[in-house]
């Protein structure tokens, strides 16, 4: 693959030193790191733009058909480096800027990442905008511009503290507002009737509104000038400041509607486990989706007269439950804006919507109690509610007499509006994100629907973008595979299959283990500076980087290093190959059971690397504030991958696709994706523990485990568990990791105990992590298993992934721009 360089470095030179002067009154002498880094961002954003121009103008010159991918997340990571690569210009950039005495290492990390996303969800999205620009296929990413993200994780005391993560404090260089295209939304008041001579029409009335603003960020595709768009929407106030109000003393009412339209734009997810904030989640969606359908509706309607074939050229891919009111706003636009009747509308609306469903688990598919969603979108729920009289008649007449259907299936039901039914109902494609968890939907979850629906349902397996996650995030292994295979891997990564063939080579071996050595050596060095932990990076780096939830098992890693370390205490020369036990995670803040396994981890953490006696066979550490731009550097480091979800309950997981592309080896269930994975790399060449997804349905529809059989037989998790509350780790206070004991052993509560059979898999579990200490011992068996799986892991970029959507749901044709 060639690619033309078009910078001209004494050019790039001069846009750098003007940004400096224009936007700081500096010069390259007395330019700080950070200065430099907006600066270059502006320089690099100015090689960007006429590209975005042209694409846009051969959409409009195409008539393209385009999918708005809409999200609550996009972690997109930094930006600056990202699009450096994707404009080949890297070696260009990097040369021009050592001239002027900086590093663009050094500048690279002056960006804060954008806080607009927090887990895999966000991470996928902001993969499938990457692919979808290299790949040519004409796309927006429609989301939430939050000022403060979820928010930045401080580590205090071993504790997670929440702060406001403020990446926009300096203002964002790569970001463009939009006002053109500011847009209304409305929430609340009533909806009247007014006839006009002819029919009657809904208008919604003493209603409160925002203006939704865009910010657009260039995604650029890989060497192919192709530069499609993020749209972030920023809520502002209709009327900005009441002047009348302020005069008379009422300051509060004055600001009233700029507190309104801050509050939704301020936080991702804010906590719901109070009324208010559920009422502000359920805002936030409505905002940004009522924003991008209405500007998707109009887009059309600047260029064609008939309504009725807009799903000719839109289609709207719902990711999770989040967007699903697009369905009822599409239908809400069609009915009172476009006076379609019911039926034509309907038949554009379900033409138009697809749903990706991520997980099972209940907070995914979302309810909204009818008082609630009612009352702040009074129009959109008239529509649901008919939406759902019109299901129903269908189930009654599929399944006569059969009221269990009804009440399985239902919109609405039991006073609760069900989101993953509407996008269901309203959608022509739901699709699962990885085949075990599409099967699971079809047979237990979904089932009804599927049974009634089939042809519908589909799966596409996730991925992940090499562009970022081996090109940017591992630089020293993607030259070693450029040099043995050529660079098409970077665009098609089917390729890298090829490396197969070096797995056997001792030389080849060695050469790639000295990559991964030196790239542990930049994660010690980043522990050392940001946890004061020293490190080896001679000793095994066992990793688990992910959202902290309770499915994840977080909680089995650390209870297996506390069981660890009870033996090396018992046994001090019992010989271990060292290892050094890393995690990374954020908690939901109201997520108090997840917090306290923080809590727990870095107790854990404090004891084992304090203890002289054990003369640092093991270590723990926790990476504060795991992010994109901390991630790559892991993925780059690992040895082991843990992907150690309880079986069924991991919708697909991309991490453990990262880790697999940078040469770790993965312990895991056989959950999500890690079943296809372990298709593709041969299960021998992974370390596979636990129950599988059949055993653990069975046991939650039938019952039959009882963990306290474990804790009673068990000599050895009952040590461990009991230093959950006898004071091992928290001398201060004995009792407070008596939750965490209680979740596994259920001693007071009618909840079923260890609801993620944690115990139940323990001893599988530890064997397993005692075949990885006999495994790394044979460094050439484990040089070459490193070897085959980044050769193994084609399937999992998210190219492959976007081809699959485009080929069966989305219908996307390629746009070529020329320069």
């Amino acid at each position: 693959m060639n690619v033309d360089h078009t910078i001209n470095k004494t050019e790039f030179k001069k846009a750098v030193i003007y940004n400096l002067k224009i936007s700081y009154r500096r010069t390259i002498e007395d330019a700080t790191a950070a200065q430099m880094y907006q600066a270059v961002a502006l320089a690099v954003k100015d090689m960007i733009i006429d590209r975005w121009i042209a694409t846009h103008k051969e959409y409009e010159k195409q008539d393209a058909k385009v999918v708005y991918y809409m999200s609550m997340e996009f972690l997109t990571g930094r930006f600056l480096g990202n699009n450096i690569i994707s404009l080949c210009e890297q070696e260009e950039i990097r040369e021009a800027l050592s001239e002027m005495g900086f590093d663009l290492n050094t500048i690279e990390n002056q960006e804060r990442d954008p806080a607009l996303g927090n887990g895999g969800l966000g991470r996928l999205a902001a993969c499938f905008l990457d692919s979808l620009a290299t790949l040519g296929y004409p796309a927006y990413g429609c989301g939430i511009r939050y000022r403060y993200g979820m928010f930045k994780q401080k580590i205090e005391d071993g504790y997670q503290i929440e702060v406001p993560d403020e990446w926009l404090k300096d203002g964002y260089p790569f970001e463009i507002r939009r006002p053109e295209y500011a847009t209304e939304v409305k929430f609340g008041g009533y909806v009247d009737t007014e006839w006009d001579g002819h029919r009657n029409h809904f208008v919604q009335k003493g209603y409160q509104s925002v203006l939704a603003v865009p910010y657009d960020i260039p995604i650029v595709g890989y060497g192919n000038n192709v530069v499609n768009s993020l749209r972030i929407w920023d809520a502002q106030p209709v009327n900005t400041f009441n002047l009348k109000e302020f005069d008379k003393g009422d300051y509060q009412k004055a600001v009233e509607q700029e507190n309104l339209a801050k509050t939704i734009v301020e936080v991702l997810y804010p906590n719901d486990n109070h009324y208010a904030g559920k009422e502000l989640r359920l805002r936030q969606q409505y905002f940004f989706i009522s924003a991008s359908v209405q500007r998707a509706v109009k887009k059309y309607l600047e260029n064609h007269d008939d309504i009725h074939k807009f799903y000719e050229k839109a289609v709207f891919q719902m990711n999770d439950t989040h967007p699903t009111v697009a369905v009822a706003e599409l239908m809400r636009i069609l009915l009172d804006e476009q006076n379609l009747e019911w039926d034509e509308a309907w038949e554009i609306t379900t033409k138009t919507c697809a749903y990706t469903n991520h997980t099972i688990m209940s907070e995914a598919l979302e309810k909204w109690p009818i008082e609630l969603f009612s009352r702040l979108l009074p129009r959109i729920y008239q529509i649901v509610e008919e939406i759902n009289r019109r299901f129903v008649e269908q189930i009654k007449q599929a399944y006569p007499g059969d009221n269990e259907k009804i009440r399985k299936m239902a919109i609405i039901y039991d006073g609760q509006v069900r989101m993953a039914h509407l996008a269901i109902v309203g959608s022509f494609s739901v699709n699962g994100v990885a085949r075990l968890h599409t099967e699971i939907l079809k047979n237990e979850e979904l089932k009804d629907f599927y049974q009634m629906m089939p042809t519908k349902f589909n799966n596409k397996t996730n991925g992940i973008t090499q562009r970022r996650f081996l090109l940017h995030g591992n630089p020293l292994l993607a030259s070693w595979v450029t040099d043995k295979i050529g660079n098409e891997w970077i665009t098609d990564l089917s390729n890298i299959k090829k490396l197969a063939i070096y797995a056997d080579d001792e030389k080849c071996q060695r050469e790639f283990m000295n990559i991964k050595y030196q790239n542990k050596i930049r994660l010690a060095k980043y522990i050392k500076e940001h946890n004061g932990i020293d490190v080896d990076p001679r000793s095994i780096f066992d990793v688990q980087v992910k959202r902290l939830h309770e499915y994840k098992r977080q909680l089995m890693n650390i209870l297996h290093v506390m069981y660890l370390y009870n033996q090396l205490k018992d046994n001090p020369n019992m010989d271990i190959v060292p290892r050094t036990f890393i995690f990374g995670a954020k908690a939901a803040a109201g997520y108090t059971r997840a917090k306290l396994t923080i809590k727990l981890i870095n107790a854990v953490a404090d004891v084992i690397n304090n203890d002289r006696s054990i003369n640092g066979k093991i270590k723990v550490v926790f990476i504060e504030d795991y992010c994109v731009s901390n991630a790559e550097m892991i993925f780059a480091a690992a040895d082991v991958s843990e992907q150690i979800s309880t079986a069924s309950k991991e919708a697909s997981g991309t991490g453990n696709m990262k880790f697999m592309l940078n040469g770790a080896l993965t312990i895991g269930t056989m959950d999500g994706a890690n079943v296809e994975m372990a298709e593709e790399v041969g299960a021998e060449n992974m370390f596979i523990f636990g129950a599988s997804s059949d055993e653990i349905i069975n046991w939650e529809n039938h019952g039959g485990y009882n963990p306290m059989e474990i804790f009673n037989s068990d000599q050895e998790i009952r040590r461990v568990l009991m230093q959950l509350i006898n004071g091992s780790y928290s001398p201060q206070n004995p009792e407070l990791f008596r939750d965490i004991y209680n979740s596994l052993l259920n001693t007071q509560s009618s909840d079923r105990a260890d609801t993620y059979f944690i115990l139940k898999d323990f001893r599988s579990y530890a064997e397993a992590e005692d075949r990885i200490d006999k495994a790394y011992r044979d460094e050439k068996w484990w040089a070459r298993t490193a070897i085959l799986n980044t050769a193994s892991s084609g399937k999992f970029s998210s190219d492959r992934t976007i081809e699959e959507y485009v080929r069966d749901i989305w219908h996307l044709d390629k746009i070529k721009v020329e320069l």
